[in-house]
């Protein structure tokens, strides 16, 4: 009798015990959720890099158009003297800026809308200290990259602003990645990869250009969504 209320009493304390532990560990589970919503935007939308992919491709295809180049010479240096052959220095500043400003602005318009949709269905503020944070890393190279590629169409160097854009975006993406999802760094990382590429290979930067900003954003985008935004949604 003693042996089968020993035997009981153990069994009890050891589903106390069981049931103490994992109230534990769901308790740190929410702390550290907390921790990484105040010191991580989480709130971005895969779905608006599969647009600012999608806006870059048509970027490239308005320049094919524009400056009448066809996909076979634009993968060779000779597609260098399309530019000053068929427009003036002038002409290629302005389209490349403009078309350059509408992309972005498309890109970023369509990322607040996705990710203030996903930060409402989960509760959160969009603009928070991280959120904040994460733009300003974010900006300083994307700026810099820009007014760089910018100043060497002005110097008529064609051939650079596609591997400059490329790395500083890659830069802007790694530098930002500490304020958001770690996936971000590895973005970054190809994007840095393609713009040496291209400055290495200068007769593939336009197509690396292509790659870099068209395919890996909406490659990644996608990724991003099947592996956090598809998951809350299918639990929510």
């Amino acid at each position: 009798m003693l042996i089968l209320f020993a035997f009981l009493s153990f069994a009890l304390q050891s589903t106390f015990m069981t049931t103490e532990h994992q109230k534990h560990l769901e308790d740190l589970a929410e702390i550290r959720s907390i921790m990484e919503r105040s010191s991580r935007f989480i709130s971005l939308s895969g779905l608006s890099g599969v647009f600012a992919g999608i806006y870059a491709l048509a970027g490239a295809g308005l320049a094919f158009w524009y400056f009448k180049m066809s996909f076979q010479n634009s993968i060779t240096k000779n597609y260098l003297q399309i530019f000053v052959g068929v427009r003036s220095s002038f002409e290629v500043i302005s389209f490349c800026a403009i078309v350059g400003i509408v992309v972005l602005f498309l890109a970023i318009g369509t990322g607040i809308f996705f990710t203030t949709k996903k930060a409402n269905k989960l509760g959160h503020s969009i603009w928070d200290k991280s959120a904040l944070r994460l733009v300003f890393n974010l900006a300083i190279p994307l700026a810099t990259g820009g007014a760089l590629g910018i100043i060497l169409l002005y110097h008529e160097l064609y051939y650079l602003p596609a591997p400059i854009t490329l790395i500083f975006y890659g830069l802007a993406l790694v530098n930002a990645s500490k304020y958001t999802y770690g996936d971000v760094k590895y973005l970054g990382i190809i994007e840095i990869l393609l713009g040496l590429t291209a400055s290495l290979f200068i007769g593939y930067s336009f197509l690396c250009w292509i790659i870099g900003f068209g395919v890996m954003h909406i490659l990644y985008g996608t990724l991003m969504y099947y592996k956090y935004e598809r998951k809350s949604s299918v639990n929510l």
